[in-house]
Formats: structure tokens, C-alpha cells, sequence
């Protein structure tokens, strides 16, 4: 096992974000070019649909498909297939058949799923659990990085060498991420028990619930939630995804599919606003508004590198997060001067980066065996919520002000993220005077560490197309 985040997990970090450069890159570059294929916006629309609709399902296959396969072979043969299917794209980017494209969008979506659900579910093995934070940290940061520099490149890019040239760099970025895993071969995985048997046992027994830290590890029935076999007689696929899941653990990812439900109409709204405040020049205020909220999330991770005890963040951490990101968006489209907005966009990013790595550190801290599972579920919830948000804030938007759009949407997660906090400061009532065996709280060794979210549009809690 690789501890630490060291030389090599920056070299990994560093070829993620090249990747992410790519991404955001395309996703302009693809968006344009879905129109030219189609001829209709309805058509840029489906497009989008089917990106986001192959994400979802390689959500559901997500969990499975890790314990088929290691991480790092998941990770290599995602970048490879998207690194291909771009090569191809560029290849015929003159005329690209509707086919083609659509078969191109699957493949992009499957495969950011297939790879992002693999890399947040190695980080502990890669760093070891006392520096996943950290590591989370950097992999935000350059994220952050890279997105604003694909924005930023798109339209010098396109108009110097076209849509070849656009699709070719995507398609190179995913190469050079998938050629760092190859030559690094970072440990993503702990070695298999020598016995079958011995693998299967503990998953019927309360110990699988009790290893999560969210779950108390005494008390009467503490492990009933896990004694229900996966697709029982009175139980399908959904009871199987959340069986022995903590209520706590499921009320983080069903709010992170609120948040990037949220973050969809600040993606959908900020385009019209830019329009309507500069018109000849809507894409600069774009770029000072992301570019602020790449700052953000940058100095979101230099704090928390520093915070410790990182066992008391939890979910009330995330809770309080969520609400702050939500405030600052809406606060950014009360029609604020330059400096405000800036302002606001910073304190959005900042809030979204915390929320990141605090999520993503939260499920990283469940047993290594259930990871993939649940990463597969946080991804199935973005991704729903982020196509649900996009259709309705798209909608919304025809009648209503971008300000209303936002505010209301981000109200919804607003108020989720205060349900989630009451349920808990009251879990930590009732356990948090329960002394531990390592003499701290229960509060302190439920939590376990801090949380991260991966892949959208910037500030949708999966990442610019909110990954």
C-alpha cells in the first residue's frame, strides 16, 4: 500500500487533472458540435440526455463491476475507451454521422462514471486512511484547475484548429491518465482474503454494519439493518443497493443528489445572466465567475489540510457547507458589481470544495469492500439529479427570472441540508456522552473524516457537468 500523498499520487493527481482539462474543454467543444450535427437545440438536449442517462446506469453497474475487476484496471480501461472514441471523433470531425456521435456520448458517460466511482473508492488504499482528506484535496484542486483552463482554452482552440483539434487534445488527455496509471501502478486495492469463505462470512452478521463509523457498535439490534439479505423475497435491486447503509450515510447522498439538482440552475442560469449583463461580452463574465470559484475551491483545500480531528467534521459538516455554497450562488445573481460577484462566486467555491472533500472523505471511510457500492449509488444520485434539474431549471427559466430559478432551487437544498443537520445534532445527543474504547466519543469515531463529491458542471457537486 501507497501512504501518503506522495510524489506518485501527485503524478496521479496531476494526470487526473490534464484529464479534467480535456473534459471541460470538450464538454464546450461537444455542446457546439452537437448542434451542428443535429440542427436543433432539441437535438443538443438528447445529446446531453444520453450522456448523462449512460452515467446513470453505469452508476447502477459501478459497485459490481469492482469487485469483478481491480480499480486501477477499471480506471486504465475507461480512459482508454473515451481516448479512443475522441481519436475517432477527430478523425471524422468533418462529417461525423449522428451514429457516431451518439455512440461517442455513451461512451463518455459510462466510462467518467466507471472511472470516477474507482478512483474516490481507492483514495484510502492509495494514501492510507489518515491522509484521504488530503488526497481529496489535491484531486479537487486540480480538478478546479483544469476546468477553468478548459473553459478558458475552448474558443481559441476551436477557432485555431476546429472541432478535431478540440476532440484530439480530450481524447490525448485520457492518454496521458491512463499511460500515469500504467507506469505509476498505484496501489488501488487490499488484497483478497485467501478464503472465499472467509470473504462471505462477516457480510450476514451485525460486525458489517458495526465497521461502518457511522453505525454504533453496540446496543440492542444495533446490526439489524445489515441481517437482510440483498434481493430478498420481499426486497428488489433498491433494497439491495442500501441494505446495511446507515440512515445518517444515506440522508449525505440523497442531499448530494439534491445539491446537484441545486447546482443545475446556476449552470443553466448563468449564461442568460451573462448575456442579458454584457452582451458583447458574456463570456468574459463567465470566466471571472469561474474563475473565482476555482480560487474558491483551492482555498477550501489549504484549510482543511490544516484542520484536525478530522472525526468531528461529518455530516453536520456537510450540512452546514451545503447551505453556505447554496447562499453564496444565489447571492451571485442578485445583479451584484464585479468585485461583489467575484466575491460570491469565490465564497460558492469555497463552500463547494469544502462540501467535495468532506463528502468524499465521509463514504471513503466505510469498509473497503462496500466502497464501490456506495460511490456507485452517489453517482447514480447526481447524475439524476443534475438531468432532472437541468430539464426543470431549463423550463423554469422561460417565464421566470434566473434570480427566482436559483433561489428557488437552492432553497430545496438549503432545506434538505438543515434536515440533515438536525438529524445530526441529534444523533450526537444521544451518542455523543458514550465514551469509546479509544476513549474519545462516539461522535468522533462515527464520522471518521471529512467528505468529497466528482463529475458536471463546476459547483453541480459532481464536478463541472456536476462530473
Amino acid at each position: 500500500m501507497v501512504r501518503g500523498v506522495n510524489r506518485r499520487f501527485r503524478a496521479v493527481a496531476a494526470a487526473y487533472a490534464a484529464s479534467a482539462y480535456g473534459n471541460y474543454l470538450n464538454l464546450i467543444a461537444l455542446s457546439l458540435f452537437s448542434y451542428e450535427v443535429t440542427g436543433t437545440a432539441f437535438g443538443v438536449g438528447a445529446v446531453a440526455a444520453l450522456r448523462l442517462a449512460s452515467g446513470f446506469a453505469a452508476g447502477l453497474l459501478a459497485g459490481a463491476l469492482s469487485t469483478r475487476a481491480t480499480r486501477r484496471t477499471v480506471m486504465i480501461g475507461a480512459d482508454a475507451a473515451q481516448g479512443l472514441v475522441m481519436g475517432v471523433m477527430a478523425l471524422w470531425a468533418e462529417d461525423t454521422p449522428l451514429w457516431l456521435l451518439a455512440g461517442a456520448v455513451v461512451v463518455l458517460g459510462a466510462g467518467n462514471t466507471f472511472f470516477t466511482v474507482s478512483l474516490r473508492s481507492a483514495i484510502p488504499v492509495m494514501v492510507g486512511e489518515e491522509n484521504r482528506a488530503r488526497a481529496n484535496g489535491v484531486l479537487v484542486t486540480g480538478r478546479s484547475l483544469g476546468t477553468v483552463l478548459g473553459f478558458a482554452s475552448a474558443a481559441p482552440v476551436i477557432g485555431y484548429g476546429g472541432y478535431a483539434l478540440a476532440f484530439a487534445l480530450n481524447g490525448l488527455s485520457f492518454l496521458v491518465s491512463a499511460a500515469a496509471l500504467l507506469v505509476l501502478r498505484p496501489s488501488t486495492d487490499v488484497e483478497k482474503q485467501p478464503s472465499a469463505d472467509s470473504e462471505k462470512q462477516p457480510s450476514t452478521g451485525p460486525e458489517q454494519v458495526s465497521a461502518d463509523p457511522d453505525q454504533p457498535s453496540a446496543g440492542p439490534g444495533a446490526g439489524r439493518k445489515a441481517v437482510s439479505p440483498p434481493g430478498g423475497a420481499d426486497g428488489g435491486r433498491l433494497k439491495g443497493v442500501v441494505a446495511g447503509v446507515p440512515l445518517l450515510l444515506l440522508g449525505m447522498v440523497l442531499l448530494r443528489g439534491i445539491d446537484a439538482l441545486a447546482s443545475s440552475s446556476h449552470n443553466v442560469a448563468l449564461p442568460v445572466v451573462a448575456h442579458a449583463t454584457r452582451p458583447a461580452e458574456p463570456a468574459v463574465v463567465m470566466a471571472q465567475f469561474w474563475t473565482a470559484w476555482a480560487v474558491g475551491t483551492v482555498l477550501a483545500h489549504l484549510v482543511l489540510r490544516r484542520r484536525q480531528g478530522e472525526g468531528a467534521w461529518g455530516e453536520r459538516s456537510f450540512a452546514l457547507g451545503t447551505c453556505a455554497m447554496s447562499l453564496s450562488f444565489v447571492a451571485a445573481f442578485l445583479g451584484l458589481p464585479a468585485i461583489a460577484l467575484v466575491a460570491a462566486a469565490a465564497s460558492a467555491g469555497f463552500a463547494d470544495g469544502w462540501t467535495e472533500i468532506v463528502y468524499t472523505s465521509r463514504l471513503q471511510a466505510v469498509p473497503d469492500r462496500e466502497r464501490g457500492r456506495l460511490f456507485g449509488m452517489s453517482a447514480v444520485a447526481e447524475q439524476s439529479g443534475f438531468a432532472l434539474g437541468m430539464v426543470a431549471a431549463a423550463a423554469a427559466l422561460e417565464t421566470l427570472p434566473a434570480l427566482a430559478v436559483v433561489a428557488v432551487f437552492h432553497g430545496v437544498a438549503v432545506c434538505g441540508a438543515l434536515v440533515l443537520l438536525g438529524a445530526a445534532v441529534r444523533r450526537h445527543g444521544a451518542t455523543g456522552s458514550r465514551p469509546t474504547a479509544a476513549g474519545g466519543d462516539a461522535e468522533e469515531e462515527d464520522s471518521h473524516g471529512t467528505r468529497t463529491g466528482a463529475s458536471g458542471l463546476p459547483g453541480s457537486r459532481a464536478g463541472p457537468h456536476r462530473e
